[in-house]
């Protein structure tokens, strides 16, 4: 399947930003003093569950964002060769 040019660099920015707004995240929550991620100084469900929420976007925009990234790398092969 070929991709086009707009289409590859929105899955590109889509990794990124998840990437951008993902770490946000997770600096949030590592400094949360409401007691919802720590009670105590140990880790509640809260934290866990968003932590993982965390990590599968991680995965996800790097998978998205390597498909944007390698449709690009596409198009400027085939623009090479033609």
């Amino acid at each position: 399947m070929k991709l086009s040019r707009p289409v590859s660099w929105f899955l590109l920015a889509f990794g990124v930003w998840s990437w951008v707004i993902w770490i946000t995240f997770v600096k949030n929550l590592v400094k949360d003093s409401s007691g919802l991620a720590f009670d105590d100084g140990h880790p509640t469900a809260y934290f866990f569950v968003h932590l993982t929420l965390a990590v599968v976007s991680f995965v996800l925009g790097t998978i998205v964002g390597g498909i944007g990234l390698r449709g690009l790398r596409a198009l400027s092969r085939t623009s090479r060769t033609s």
